[in-house]
């Protein structure tokens, strides 16, 4: 278990007084709450683009984009960063952690919407890491396909099936696909915070470099949690895990 100096803390006072300051902060939050909902709002009002009728390779094959929807209206993708021929310990962090936090889409499911992972690595070498790190979503490789809609990586996309033709309606990337990121969001909570070196926190407040708790002993952080898992030693770079 990790353990931080928690000398440096909030003042205390009583709780009276604690009441006041939260309320304070809570009107603050409700605003914030107000225009994410006015973004959404406006994200709903987005004109839309089509998309070509290409194949991405997966599980059963070369599948065309109607397929991916598996029978629904809509489809939300995650675009996976692939570091070509790297072992597994060698991919991308920020995508593991995206990926990590969201392991069920049975809640988009029941609005119509089927959710998949786009990566940009060919599928005969992403589908062992799925395989490794216990992945249940459908996994695509965009690997070769000229189409610019699939172009980014570490992004978040969203799409819309009419008939047999397919639209991009929104896409995001960035900090914006923090929004599949739960337990970043809940560190924003605690007094700590993420405890990164770009946040505005109370002097003495422990920070370390940004994204450092992402990647572990060599590994993104999640990679840790898989019964197979092996330490990562310089001698075996070429091995998968």
């Amino acid at each position: 278990m990790e353990s931080i100096d928690t000398s440096a803390a909030p003042p205390v006072v009583d709780r009276e007084t604690w009441l006041r300051e939260r309320d304070v902060l809570l009107v603050r939050e409700k605003a914030h709450t107000r225009e994410g909902d006015a973004l959404a709002a406006a994200r709903r009002r987005l004109p839309m683009t089509e998309i070509a009728p290409v194949k991405l390779v997966g599980e059963r094959g070369p599948t065309s984009m109607l397929d991916i929807f598996e029978g629904r209206d809509q489809l939300v993708v995650y675009k996976h960063m692939w570091h070509l021929g790297k072992p597994f310990e060698g991919q991308c962090e920020g995508c593991t952690i995206s990926i990590w936090n969201f392991q069920n889409s049975v809640y988009l499911e029941a609005r119509g919407i089927t959710f998949a992972v786009f990566g940009e690595g060919p599928y005969e070498e992403m589908a062992p890491f799925r395989e490794f790190m216990g992945y249940t979503h459908p996994w695509y490789s965009t690997y070769g396909v000229d189409e610019p809609a699939f172009a980014d990586s570490g992004a978040i996309a969203c799409y819309l099936r009419q008939g047999d033709r397919v639209y991009l309606t929104y896409e995001t990337t960035g900090r914006g696909v923090e929004a599949i990121m739960g337990s970043l969001k809940l560190l924003d909570m605690t007094v700590y915070g993420r405890q990164e070196a770009w946040e505005d926190s109370p002097e003495g407040w422990p920070q370390d470099p940004t994204y450092s708790f992402w990647r572990k002993d060599g590994r993104p952080t999640a990679q840790w949690t898989r019964p197979q898992v092996t330490p990562v030693r310089a001698a075996d770079e070429h091995h998968c895990h």
